[in-house]
């Protein structure tokens, strides 16, 4: 039985698993820059369209008691979180977009594409209103306006990073690595075991 591998190429890895072998990682950049700019579309939008049509404070029922529109302004973090520290979160989102940027060098899986782009989005839109939005640069408010019964008022970029973060779990919890590489090899047992994860392609 021939056992060889071909030198160069990585392992095969099942599909359904949300993983990549060997490829450029042109189009993985671009999911991930195509997630990115619709969360953050998304998010500026609706921003506006609140800030344009509601006062702050205003209430607006959508579907009964179960969702609503409620306009506030928000100097803390996700779901008005740390409201006395906004420079500290307006720090950390821009950490978050800068380590997204550097991390998406080592990019091999579709899927940590898009959670990354999620996350860039959220980021990002949160990060322009504590920029650009009263009362000053890097302390501005953040717009939230969705409210759901007993529970925090938030917006889109807090959905999307909440997405994303519970995105990343899974994957991390199935062993499937940014660089999209869960191969496995066959030891002298017949048991398979990870190769390592950084060994270049």
């Amino acid at each position: 039985m021939n056992d060889e591998s071909t030198p160069g190429l990585s392992a095969s890895v099942p599909s359904g698993e949300g993983t990549v072998g060997v490829r450029r990682r042109g189009p993985l950049l671009l999911i991930l820059a195509g997630f990115a700019l619709l969360a953050y579309a998304l998010d500026q939008l609706t921003k506006w369209w609140v800030t344009s049509t509601m006062v702050d404070g205003q209430v607006t029922p959508v579907l009964g008691s179960v969702l609503s529109w409620h306009y506030i302004r928000n100097s803390g973090a996700a779901f008005s979180i740390g409201e006395n520290i906004t420079w500290v979160f307006t720090l950390v989102m821009a950490a978050v977009v800068v380590g997204i940027l550097i991390q998406a060098r080592r990019l091999g899986s579709i899927w940590w594409s898009i959670a990354l782009g999620m996350l860039l989005g959220g980021a990002l839109g949160n990060l322009t209103d504590r920029l650009f939005r009263e009362p000053s640069f890097g302390m501005g408010h953040v717009v939230d306006f969705i409210a759901l019964p007993h529970f925090a008022i938030f917006n889109v970029a807090d959905s999307s990073v909440v997405g994303s973060v519970i995105l990343i779990c899974i994957l991390t919890l199935k062993g499937v690595p940014l660089a999209g590489r869960r191969a496995v090899a066959a030891d002298g047992t017949g048991t398979k075991k990870p190769e390592p994860e950084d060994r270049d392609v």
